[in-house]
């Protein structure tokens, strides 16, 4: 009988491993047209209808991957998808605050926007770590931040920069300039309660800070390797 089980739940694993690579090898080439954290949004009520629209990574201005690593992911180019300085400075001022602050690179939360829904619990935490593994391993640089900047909410249902462009600055993501991108960058922890169009004094402070990193990391020339990918 413990045998009988163990096969089963050998055939278990191996068959979420084996549809789990598939789906990530589809979405290193095939763009996704929607995500769970999509669909749940929308049928939680928060917006009657979902604003997106794909572009690719040489159709988006630079100054937007730049200032998104700048406020988000400042080793998004060095690490292989976890950065364990930031988890455990997070770690470290949670367990001294009641605010709590995460410590997810750009790679964590592509895995968690495009594969998994929106809720917080340990099962999901390790399913994130385990997407995050997978596309850092299938995927290129440049694909995971193309995914990224073509998921990320910004608003109610608003996603993607090129939907935010247009409503916000009534241009396309490829004439994005720096100010502006950095605005994109910043309302990314809380992009319903933070709002782009009419930013608060905190959300102004943000975006200064963002666009001197984006100045101390080498501006546009440090993401070039991303469009080379």
């Amino acid at each position: 009988m413990f045998k009988r089980i163990f096969k089963w739940i050998t055939k278990i694993i191996l068959f979420f491993i084996a549809l789990t690579i598939g789906l990530v090898l589809i979405f290193k080439y095939i763009n996704p047209p929607i995500t769970p954290f999509m669909i749940v949004k929308y049928f939680e009520g928060e917006a009657a209808v979902i604003q997106k629209e794909w572009v690719k990574l040489e159709k988006i201005s630079p100054e937007i991957p730049l200032a998104v690593i700048a406020a988000e992911d400042q080793k998004f180019l060095e690490h292989n998808g976890f950065d364990m300085e930031a988890i455990e400075m997070a770690i470290q001022s949670n367990s001294k605050s009641k605010r709590i602050k995460g410590g997810s690179t750009i790679s964590q939360q592509t895995a968690k926007n495009v594969f998994l829904v929106p809720n917080r619990s340990w099962v999901r935490k390790g399913l994130e770590a385990y997407f995050t593994f997978l596309i850092e391993l299938f995927w290129s640089k440049g694909r995971i931040m193309e995914v990224y900047l073509n998921v990320i909410e910004q608003g109610d249902g608003v996603y993607g920069v090129q939907a935010s462009s247009v409503i916000n600055f009534n241009r396309d993501a490829i004439k994005v300039n720096r100010s502006q991108a950095a605005l994109i960058a910043v309302v990314l922890p809380n992009p319903v309660r933070f709002k782009i169009k009419n930013p608060s004094s905190y959300i102004r402070g943000r975006q200064s800070w963002t666009i001197r990193q984006m100045g101390n990391l080498g501006g546009t020339s440090i993401v070039k390797t991303l469009y080379e990918d």
